[in-house]
Parts: C-alpha cells; structure tokens; sequence
C-alpha cells in the first residue's frame, strides 16, 4: 500500500508540475497575442488578460507542487554537524532539497514577474519582458524532476 501511494504521490507531483509548466508556456503565446509595439529594447504592449490568468494558475499549480512533496518526503534535513556523518542518502536528500527550493523560487520569480507585466491596470512601456512565462513553466517542469528525486532519496533515506 505504502509502494502505491508513493507512486501516485510522483505522479501527482509530476503532474502539477508539467500542467504549470505547461500553463506558462500558454500564457507566453497568450502575451505574444496581444497588440504591442518594439522599438529596438523598448516595447509598449497592452496587457493580455488571459496570460495573467494563465501565468497566476501555474504559479498556484507550482506551489501546489512544493507544499505536496515537501509533505509526502517527511521532514528529513541534517544540520550542519550532522553533515559529515550523515548517511549518502541524507546528504543527497539534502541536496535535492536544495535544489528542490533553487528551482521553485526561479520558476515562482518567473511566473510572477511575467503575471505582473499583464495586469490590467498597467498598460506599459519600458525594456522587454522576454520569456519570463515560458522560462518559468520550462523551470516547472525541472521542479518536478527535482522534487520527485527528493521523494524518492528522502523514502530511501529514511527508511535506513
């Protein structure tokens, strides 16, 4: 039962992941819809209304994602003494977490700085905003790579 709930924990995990990946990709090509003018770095675009919707669900989907494998690995980190001693699986377990919270608050910065740009108070004129949904969902779908390896070191390591 334990084994089955595991793998339906991963693919859940993998599925929030992947659809919020795949929500920032939309919400990019929805962006790249609307009206806007380009001159040389500078850009006046009006804001699109589904990207924010689009962008704002993944980045619930996102944290979603997090809060769910940070849940289902268990609390599981060493401390700074217990670094050196501690098991192989623990230290990667460590690892992965850290790399678990690199890739949600890249992705989540993404998401946000691209979700804020088409709010519909603001029509704006200033730099581009290149890619910021796009690179966000494609760093998504990294986090659930990383958080399903977190899992699944996490289970190994504490069952030692």
């Amino acid at each position: 039962m334990g084994k089955l709930v595991g793998i339906f924990g991963c693919l859940l995990i993998i599925g929030l992941d992947t659809i919020a990946g795949v929500l920032g990709i939309k919400a990019e090509a929805a962006q790249n819809q609307v009206k806007h003018l380009r001159l040389w770095i500078f850009e006046c675009k009006e804001p699109s209304h589904e990207a924010f919707n689009l962008g704002f669900a993944a980045a619930v989907l996102l944290v979603l994602a997090h809060v769910l494998a940070h849940l289902l690995s268990g609390c599981n980190v060493c401390f700074a003494e217990d670094t050196e001693k501690a098991s192989t699986n623990r230290q990667l377990s460590l690892a992965c977490l850290l790399l678990t919270w690199i890739t949600m608050a890249g992705a989540m910065s993404m998401l946000v700085i691209g979700t804020v740009s088409n709010r519909e108070s603001r029509a704006s004129c200033g730099f581009t905003h290149h890619h910021f949904l796009s690179i966000g969902g494609i760093t998504c779908m990294v986090h659930g790579l990383f958080s399903v390896t977190y899992y699944v070191i996490a289970t190994a390591a504490h069952t030692e």
